[in-house]
């Protein structure tokens, strides 16, 4: 089997890590990969967002099965594409991807089906929501329409600056088009809980809990970045809340989308607050977070690929999918002054392999032999073990091992899931 994973940073790696355990697969493209991910596939210099580029290699190049990773690619129909020409995928289609393409689609279709969230209004022009400003309450948090690296959402905490978003994102158009529509909604408060989840568009099987850490520096101070580093399982998310979850949140949502005629199949993220009235979805992916995936998938027992072709083909019920009862930590090493000004062609030194810890890498590029950091943040350190203290601890050790002068990392990871355990 040949596969083509279509990405280029620390989730893809991941994903590419898990993909070599199967023993049928004799050969893993990278489009367009990177230094790291070039130890463990071939590495092909066609962009994520090239679909054109992306179909002619796969179909010069026998594919068999591709992964479309990122957001970009599956909102602009490069599972479409492939399809078209004949190569199973794993990920939505152009029509399902719009949950994450469009926060105004999808807030739309959780008023509609009564899946809960953060009340919400949405404006298509600047003075209208300058105007909802001057009663709207606040705190308040503004989101561009459309995909904006992840960056597109400010929490503004007093109106000068939620009219400053408004003007940043309208009419200065800082995340382009992405901001010709916004959503403007409530402040959500409680535990935050990343749930990734596999779905044939018929079951939802969601994968084991995860937090996330956002902001730059320790104490959740700094500004807000892609995640510097995560645990799982979160604590906050007991099966209490999972039941509740399934029952009001993921299964009516692949329903709502099925219902819409944009089946979801693929990994379907789900951004969750566990508020005081309950669980509510802060927002949708259309792919599997990071850097989440980074130690979701390494407690993953069951077979990945064997999973991917189940969903693609619909029969995820006839697929077995365990997790081990363990906990895994990942720590992002960044690049000085991300996510802001930083610089890059830093040579990059990654310890031995112990076991239970893996090193995905996100930003870099292979010069003469060496690792150099190419990107912001540049390398994850995940480690597995059967307590989340001690994965936190294998993280860090492990982390103190890689040499990379340029680099910054976070050193609370998983200190509000540790406290939370302790309660």
């Amino acid at each position: 089997m040949k596969i083509m994973v279509v990405g280029g940073g620390g989730r893809e790696h991941a994903i590419i890590k898990k993909l070599k355990e199967n023993k049928n697969i004799t050969k893993i493209y990278a489009l367009p990969g990177n230094g790291g991910i070039s130890a463990d596939a071939e590495c092909v210099q066609i962009g994520a967002k090239d679909i054109k580029g992306i179909t002619q290699f796969a179909k010069d190049n026998s594919i068999d099965f591709a992964v479309v990773a990122p957001d970009d690619p599956l909102v602009l129909g490069a599972v479409d594409a492939l399809n078209e020409i004949g190569i199973p995928c794993f990920g939505p289609n152009a029509k399902a991807a719009i949950i994450e393409g469009s926060k105004v689609f999808s807030k739309n279709l959780m008023k509609k089906y009564s899946i809960p969230t953060a009340k919400y209004e949405v404006f298509n022009n600047a003075d209208d929501a300058l105007e909802y400003i001057k009663t709207a309450p606040i705190p308040t948090v503004i989101k561009a329409d459309g995909l904006a690296l992840g960056k597109g959402v400010i929490i503004a905490k007093t109106r000068a600056e939620a009219e400053d978003a408004v003007h940043s994102i309208m009419e200065d158009k800082v995340f382009g088009e992405s901001g010709n529509n916004i959503v403007i909604e409530e402040v959500l408060e409680g535990p935050e809980v990343s749930v990734l989840s596999f779905t044939d568009g018929n079951i939802v099987v969601p994968m084991v809990s995860s937090m996330d850490h956002k902001r730059a520096h320790d104490n959740d101070e700094g500004l807000n970045t892609g995640g510097m580093g995560t645990v799982a399982p979160n604590p906050y998310y007991t099966p209490e809340i999972a039941k509740i979850c399934m029952d009001t949140i993921f299964l009516p949502t692949i329903r709502a989308m099925k219902a819409e005629g944009r089946e979801f199949r693929g990994c379907l993220y789900f951004g969750l607050m566990l508020t005081k009235d309950g669980p509510k979805v802060i927002e949708y992916n259309c792919r599997f977070g990071d850097p989440e995936t980074q130690v979701v998938l390494p407690l993953l027992e069951s077979d990945l690929f064997t999973i991917m072709q189940a969903v693609s083909e619909g029969k995820l019920a006839d697929c077995e999918i365990k997790f081990a009862d363990k906990a895994a930590c990942c720590v992002i090493i960044a690049s000085k002054g991300y996510p802001v000004k930083y610089e890059s062609g830093f040579e990059i030194k990654l310890p031995e392999k112990t076991p239970d810890t893996d090193i995905y890498v996100a930003g870099a590029k292979l010069a003469d032999g060496k690792l150099l950091s190419a990107g912001g943040r540049v390398l994850g350190v995940t480690a597995v073990a059967g307590s989340l203290e001690e994965a936190i601890q294998r993280a860090y050790e492990h982390t103190q091992k890689v040499e990379f002068e340029n680099g910054f990392y976070r050193h609370d990871i998983g200190k509000r899931a540790l406290a939370a355990l302790k309660k």
